[in-house]
Formats: C-alpha cells, sequence, structure tokens
C-alpha cells in the first residue's frame, strides 16, 4: 500500500541519472513541475542538452551526485545502477523512483490527467504501468476543459468568501456541485452557474449564523 502525495519540486534541486529517450521524458515533467533539473549520463541524447535551465554531467553516477537533492529518477535501463542509486538515496534519506525496476522505488509515479490546475493521478503501486496509462486515457475523454474553468469558478469564489472573513469550512460545496454546475458551465452559462453556487452557500452561512 503506497501513500499518495502531490510534490512541489519548483526551486529544488532534482536528479535524472540517465540519458535516453525516457530520461528526458522525466526531465521534461519535472521542468515543468519548476525543478532544477541536473542529468548525470556517459551519453544523452541530443534534445536533453538544449533543455533551458538543465545541467548535463556527462560521466557515469557517483554517490555524491545526490548530495542536496530532494528526488531523484533512475532512468539508465541497467538495473544494477539503479539499484546502486536506490541505494545510496535510502543512505541519504533521498526519494529515488527507478524506472520500471519497483524493487528500486521508494516512491512510484502515477499517470495523470491534467486540464488546467486540475489534475488527476492514476497509480497501481508499480504493478502495472499499463492499466495506469489505459485508465488515464479513458479519463482524457472524460476531463473536458469544463473541469478547470468549474475549479476556477469555486475557487475563486471560495477565497472571496475567505478574504471577506467567512470560514469555508462545513458549508455544501458538494451540494452545489450536484446541483448541475458543471452542466451549466459546458453549456457556456458560467454565470448562471456561479449565481446557482453563490445562492447556496449563502443559504448555508445565514443557516450556519442563526443557529451561533
Amino acid at each position: 500500500m503506497t501513500y499518495p502525495v502531490t510534490l512541489r519540486v519548483e526551486g529544488r534541486r532534482c536528479l535524472v541519472v540517465g540519458g535516453g529517450e525516457v530520461a528526458l521524458e522525466k526531465v521534461r515533467a519535472l521542468i515543468a513541475a519548476g525543478a532544477l533539473v541536473t542529468v548525470v549520463a556517459p551519453e544523452v541524447v541530443a534534445p536533453l542538452g538544449g533543455l533551458p535551465g538543465v545541467t548535463v554531467v556527462r560521466r557515469a553516477y557517483r554517490a555524491a551526485d545526490l548530495d542536496g537533492c530532494r528526488l531523484v529518477i533512475a532512468a539508465t535501463g541497467d538495473p544494477e545502477v539503479n539499484g546502486q542509486v536506490f541505494a545510496d538515496g535510502e543512505a541519504r534519506g533521498v526519494w529515488v523512483n527507478a524506472v520500471d525496476d519497483p524493487r528500486h522505488c521508494s516512491f512510484t509515479m502515477p499517470a495523470v490527467v491534467r486540464q488546467g490546475p486540475l489534475s488527476v493521478a492514476i497509480s497501481t503501486g508499480g504493478r502495472s504501468p499499463a492499466v495506469a496509462s489505459w485508465l488515464r486515457r479513458r479519463l482524457e475523454h472524460e476531463l473536458d476543459p469544463a473541469y478547470a474553468e468549474l475549479l476556477e469558478l469555486l475557487a475563486t469564489e471560495r477565497e472571496a468568501l475567505r478574504s471577506s472573513g467567512v470560514s469555508t469550512e462545513g458549508l455544501p460545496w458538494q451540494g452545489a456541485l450536484e446541483a448541475g454546475l458543471l452542466d451549466l458551465v459546458r453549456e457556456g452559462r458560467v454565470e448562471d452557474a456561479r449565481a446557482l453556487l453563490r445562492e447556496t452557500i449563502r443559504e448555508a452561512i445565514v443557516e450556519r449564523t442563526a443557529w451561533q
């Protein structure tokens, strides 16, 4: 059993050991999250050398490469090297993911579906990446851009309430969502959705105040 989390790596040092296409994919994902990435490998594919903000060290991996890193991805394709990276990470308390080598992972990487700031992660605990990818493709058809717009609508209203000193805990957000907000947004009736949300929340605040 794994414990799912979402990591904030912006501005933090991360290491990728390996220089092939798989390493390139992992580096791009880390860059998108704002990480400071170092790649260590004797040879690297051409695109890796051209990525902005990525430090490429063309040599074999050394244990000292982990110093100062928050997390490491071993994408060498060599179980012996991946195992050494994992062992070194364990000794230093650094989280390590060895691609396609669950025995040498202190964390696994889920398949992710994104719509703006909305992320849905699918994990099989490293048992079957194929199943995770298959589910991701299915969910990509369901999570249309309306979900991201709905998220922004609720986030804006929640922040407005918090700014005015109103606690947002215990308010019927779920009830509002079940009332058809997504359908309204999909129909382009965003202001109607906003009005429905505000009315639902307002009624709850009035009721809560009456009981205080």
